[in-house]
């Protein structure tokens, strides 16, 4: 709503794109709010240069997937549990198995559920036969920062956006560009196997 989830995107894209051999696309989900509500809840513009995916059947061209999304009441947002609901089809074919997927999110608050929000979206994965890559420790000191807040757990990046008006830190962006390289290895890795 706020940009918190695309600038972790972002970085998560640049990466990916480190990753000789490993391409990235970003997408959106469809907005299910009315433009009324976004704009009574003073949500900016969403960028332009990051387009909409035409259908959850472009899922299975994919070799590997990073879902972002903020978090209501430490679970996904309800944007994003629409579109996985769309994904039926995918599902009764299994089309989705055996791919690499993981999470990076945004919550307004530390006690806001960034763990159970990855916990609770699992399930998606799990119905599709989808293999979770959380990214552990990998991020190594910068996970164990205590000097300043940081977003981000053991499942995936993340960030505090507060209000809405904080920005992800260095620290944060560090993690979340972290992922996408760590992604982007398993991926390629088990592509080419």
């Amino acid at each position: 709503m706020y940009g918190h989830v695309e600038s972790l995107a972002r970085r998560i894209n640049k990466g990916v794109e480190a990753v000789d051999g490993v391409d990235a696309v970003l997408y959106r989900v469809p907005e299910t709010l009315s433009e009324e509500v976004l704009v009574q809840m003073r949500a900016p513009v969403k960028d332009d240069s990051i387009p909409e995916l035409p259908s959850p059947a472009e899922l299975a061209d994919a070799d590997g997937f990073l879902f972002g999304f903020p978090t209501r009441y430490g679970c996904m947002v309800a944007q994003m549990k629409a579109f996985f609901d769309y994904t039926g089809q995918l599902w009764r074919e299994q089309k989705l198995a055996g791919k690499p997927a993981g999470f990076f999110v945004s919550t307004g608050t530390q006690g806001g559920g960034q763990e159970t929000t990855a916990w609770t979206a699992i399930t998606q994965l799990a119905h599709h036969g989808m293999l979770f890559v959380p990214i552990g420790y990998t991020f190594g000191a910068g996970m164990f920062k205590m000097d300043s807040i940081r977003g981000g757990t053991p499942y995936g990046a993340g960030v505090f956006a507060g209000d809405g008006t904080r920005e992800a830190s260095d620290t944060e962006l560090a993690l979340a560009e972290h992922q996408g390289k760590y992604m982007a290895a398993v991926v390629k890795k088990l592509v080419q196997d």
